[in-house]
């Protein structure tokens, strides 16, 4: 039996693993799909090697760029956006990858296709510029993503830098001239649903787009304000799903 999996830290509320596991029942498919919790990158060692009919696997929180050094190669898309959410393992017994193991791993990012794919039916001509919230590997997807759509960008951050505002930082002139906003931090994901982005909701009106990557609950408090002030909102649900699908398409082609 093959097996995937999905690596990352805390896994309690895996969209992936329902996912999958669903479809190989559907489908027929002869495969499991398993979380992988480690507590430090360096332990996905023992995971391929403890796992020799490991084929593929998908990274999340915080592994999407910590597992590139562990990468036999990375695709254009990958080594553009610097973050990988899926892994294709090939194995081949001559071969002896730089961890000294028997198998190539091949990074690749499939989220900033599911976030093309599920965002791009709501833009209007009004959606020329973006505030992104956060700055982790899904930012950098969703950055990505954006660009290839012809939105400029501007990331938000706790702390200003060179290529970040802060939230202090989101006047309402900067909430007017951006009229998407994507929230890429975990907060308000379950069961912390009280939870959200510090941003002056005052300032929103139905010329704002708000796109949550978070999916449980399916409208966070981020979406729910937005909804308030008559934006247009969605969730990350339908992200993860054609992330999923095309996780499946690599892993098989």
């Amino acid at each position: 039996m093959d097996l995937y999996g999905l690596l990352g830290l805390t896994l309690q509320h895996s969209f992936s693993h329902s996912y999958f596991n669903d479809k190989f029942s559907r489908e027929n498919i002869d495969a499991k799909y398993v979380n992988f919790e480690i507590p430090q990158i360096g332990d996905v060692l023992d995971v391929f090697r403890n796992h020799p009919n490991l084929r593929g696997m998908n990274v999340t929180i915080p592994y999407k760029r910590e597992i590139i050094p562990f990468l036999t190669e990375l695709n254009d898309d990958a080594r553009e956006i610097g973050a990988v959410n899926v892994v294709k393992i090939v194995h081949d017994d001559k071969c002896n990858d730089k961890n000294g193991l028997p198998i190539k791993l091949i990074g690749y990012n499939t989220d900033y296709l599911g976030f093309t794919q599920s965002i791009q039916p709501l833009l209007q001509e009004k959606h020329k510029k973006a505030l992104i919230l956060g700055t982790g590997g899904a930012s950098q997807a969703v950055e990505y993503g954006l660009k290839k759509l012809g939105i400029s960008c501007q990331k938000v951050s706790r702390r200003k830098s060179d290529n970040c505002i802060s939230y202090d930082d989101m006047t309402s002139e900067v909430m007017a001239e951006h009229a998407v906003i994507v929230n890429t931090t975990p907060l308000g994901t379950s069961p912390n649903v009280d939870e959200c982005p510090d941003i002056p909701y005052d300032t929103l009106t139905s010329e704002h787009l708000l796109y949550d990557l978070i999916y449980n609950p399916a409208e966070t408090l981020f979406l729910k304000k937005g909804k308030e002030h008559g934006c247009v909102i969605k969730n990350g649900l339908e992200m993860l799903q054609i992330q999923a699908d095309w996780s499946w398409k690599i892993w098989n082609m």
